[in-house]
């Protein structure tokens, strides 16, 4: 005999037997809400705006290493392009020589493309010492609010009362 929950089986929960689907039903429940307390953080906004904002800090220093730094760092080499620096490992249809990297993957070569693997290196850099440096300012900052002096705390209400009180009797006398 099949139990399904429903008004029949309800008084199963009064003696403690659960079913395996209301089990199942209440756990996808505490899970939802578990998971509604989690994204609804400030926390998981802030880490969503920061992913959003590194996928476009990762374009820029893509552009700026590839357009801007290498360029320069080629042609002090002899005019040399780092995009397009590798080594056949084994040539395709038709064999070689490749003249760019484009044409030994249109050929279905096997290729090493150091090059390719420079540019990431330097971009790796310039974005792991940005971070430092931006982690660097936010600790700075953070010292100077630990260190800037605290408005000292009021003092308690019966002590103010008290201080009242002793004001009123010396103007009396």
């Amino acid at each position: 005999m099949i139990l399904h929950p429903g008004p029949a089986t309800r008084h199963l929960a009064y003696y403690s037997v659960r079913l395996p689907c209301t089990r199942m039903a209440e756990n996808e429940v505490l899970m939802l809400k578990e998971f509604k307390t989690f994204a609804l953080k400030g926390n998981m906004l802030d880490m969503a705006v920061g992913i959003i904002i590194g996928g476009a800090f990762g374009t820029i220093i893509s552009s700026l290493v590839k357009d801007v730094i290498m360029p320069p760092i080629g042609m002090m080499l002899g005019g040399v392009d780092f995009a397009e620096q590798f080594v056949l490992l084994q040539p395709g249809d038709p064999a070689g020589p490749y003249l760019t990297l484009a044409a030994a993957n249109e050929a279905g070569a096997v290729t090493m493309n150091y090059g390719l693997f420079f540019n990431a290196i330097v971009s790796f850099l310039i974005v792991a010492f940005s971070v430092f440096l931006l982690v660097r300012q936010f600790n700075k900052m953070k010292a100077k609010e630990e260190a800037a002096p605290k408005a000292p705390a009021e003092p308690p209400k019966q002590e103010v009362l008290l201080g009242e009180i002793r004001d009123l009797l010396k103007n009396r006398a």
